[in-house]
């Protein structure tokens, strides 16, 4: 787990089971975290109420992969942000974590950082990605997170 700003951290699946008190965890994996959160293997039928999400106390587990195609709904993003900003303006500590902590994790911090705390540039993905990259160098985003956060960066 790496503390990237304030009450920020990003961390692996080493870091899934975080579980403190002042503390809110968001959990950027399908496989093992939403399928075991939702309970089921292989994929959830598309309208199924926790296709996307699936919210618990201090916890939000996203089925979020990181494909090479910007094949992302925005409602993932959304409620992201929706929980992220309650749980920060609560006071809590905000876990971001994904399989190996290097694209959807650090992808969500970014936004996060732009476009609710504002300690990063708003007005494009590109120019808050240069300036994340030096607070998180080991970010890594997969082709299809870095096109999706380029061509939607205003819908959020």
């Amino acid at each position: 787990m790496v503390k990237i700003h304030d009450r920020l951290f990003i961390g692996s699946i080493q870091d899934c089971c975080h579980q403190k008190e002042g503390w809110a965890v968001v959990h950027a994996c399908k496989t093992p975290c939403h399928q075991k959160a939702v309970g089921y293997q292989g994929s959830l039928p598309g309208h199924h109420p926790n296709y996307l999400v699936l919210e618990r106390p201090d916890n939000l587990y996203l089925n979020m992969i990181d494909p090479s195609e910007p094949l992302f709904m925005p409602p993932l993003f959304t409620e992201f942000l929706r929980f992220a900003q309650q749980h920060w303006e609560a006071g809590k500590n905000l876990l971001i974590h994904c399989n190996r902590g290097d694209s959807r994790a650090p992808s969500l911090a970014l936004l996060f950082l732009s476009k609710v705390v504002g300690a990063l540039p708003t007005e494009g993905y590109w120019e808050a990605w240069q300036e994340f990259f030096n607070l998180y160098p080991n970010y890594l985003p997969g082709q299809g997170l870095q096109i999706y956060l380029g061509q939607n960066w205003g819908r959020f």
